[in-house]
């Protein structure tokens, strides 16, 4: 047999959580664990300008043949601008070329399935913690990866000096995995300042930057954002990154992401793109239609863009909220100070509770929290916020 010599593989940490979330029998269940945005009733909506893009998408749409193998150049010029503003010169001056993929974790494999296929890096650094899928996919690709301190525990807050204190021990050439902002799964974004001296240190250790932009928009502003990687683009000549528009623009299951890799000149930046397609060739031949259509029409669109910002500022906003209202009722239930939450960035938050305590919060309360102690703060809302400190109060007193 084929077959039989295969063993089960065990169940991925944050969709295995989901599966037990939806078998308990507890109505008054709270799923902190997967990471999609949602709304005050639980639910991860479609936006308005999505919905009106789609409808103007179904009017005027007259085949469903073959995108190019990079995507539509109209899709990969917006993105462009959207990484590095409307005024820098990688939007339209060849340094910067982008492909369509699908979703941000395409984006990630195709990076670094183009890292080991074009021989120009043998191993990443990651920080540790990160999203766990980094690791499993700079291996899946070929690639040697370490890990760099990111998290200190004692303080909430960024380990700054150890983190390139390690990166010191990187060797020229290597590649640095950065989350660009809300970082995932802490929520804990560098300054300004510490941005400008880790793009220093990258220009200065001639390494090279793989950014991952999954959350534009969801930490302080879509500018504000980009800050870090703007500043890196600044002092390097060459960078990777891979965007998403799954939170964004709240396309889950339309699988929009992008990859752009910049170079130092023009000439070269043609030849990364002949071998970005045939990368792109190779993993999924051409990308899906959908969703790029839809993220083309928004930020093309003077009405529907507006929309797009308002709607993401009201779901940043509420973010926001909830982790302000969550540090009050964990005050008010007696747990302690928790006002590192209100510091962080994103949809995550790195609540500080050992495995232990979560696995408490779990078997006897029905509230799903990644191992780690990482908390999804979208799935906060007014109507379990109190059950949930009070629930958090009991395990710490313990």
């Amino acid at each position: 047999m084929f077959f039989d010599h295969i063993e089960a593989a065990p169940a991925d940490p944050i969709l295995g959580l989901t599966e037990t979330f939806k078998n308990d029998p507890n109505p008054k269940k709270i799923n902190l664990g997967v990471g999609v945005y949602k709304n005050e009733a639980g639910v991860t909506p479609i936006l308005d300008c999505v919905k009106q893009a789609e409808k103007l998408i179904f009017e005027t749409e007259t085949t469903k043949s073959y995108l190019p193998i990079t995507g539509l150049p109209e899709f990969g010029r917006l993105t462009r601008e959207l990484i590095f503003g409307a005024d820098s010169e990688l939007v339209d001056g060849g340094r910067a070329v982008t492909c369509h993929c699908p979703g941000g974790t395409g984006a990630l494999r195709i990076g670094a399935d183009f890292i080991k296929q074009q021989n120009v890096a043998a191993k990443m650094w990651i920080s540790d913690p990160t999203w766990a899928n980094h690791y499993q996919i700079a291996t899946a690709a070929g690639l040697k990866f370490e890990r760099y301190p990111y998290y200190d525990r004692a303080t909430h807050g960024l380990a700054f000096e150890r983190m390139l204190e390690t990166l010191n021990q990187a060797e020229e050439g290597d590649v640095v995995v950065l989350h660009a902002c809300c970082h995932n799964p802490t929520g804990i974004d560098p300054t300004v300042e510490q941005w400008e001296r880790i793009a220093d240190f990258i220009s200065e250790k001639k390494l090279l930057p793989f950014i991952d932009f999954a959350y534009q928009g969801f930490g302080h502003g879509i500018e504000e954002d980009a800050q870090g990687l703007r500043i890196i683009a600044s002092r390097c000549k060459e960078m990777i990154i891979a965007s998403s528009y799954s939170k964004n623009l709240g396309l889950y299951n339309e699988r929009v992401g992008a990859l752009t890799i910049v170079s130092a000149d023009k000439e070269t930046a043609a030849r990364v793109l002949s071998q970005m397609k045939i990368a792109v060739r190779t993993a999924i031949s051409n990308p899906p239609a959908h969703g790029e259509k839809v993220v083309t029409t928004v930020l093309s669109n003077n009405e529907l863009r507006a929309l797009w910002e308002s709607e993401l500022t009201a779901m940043r906003e509420r973010i926001r909220n909830m982790r302000v209202l969550l540090v009050e009722k964990l005050k008010e239930a007696g747990a302690g100070d928790f006002d590192f939450i209100t510091e962080q960035n994103g949809m995550f938050s790195f609540s500080g509770l050992n495995k232990d305590q979560v696995e408490i919060l779990r078997k006897e309360f029905s509230i799903y929290i990644v191992g780690s102690g990482r908390i999804c703060v979208a799935g906060i809302n007014a109507e379990n916020v109190d059950a949930l400190a009070k629930a958090i109060a009991d395990v710490i007193k313990r």
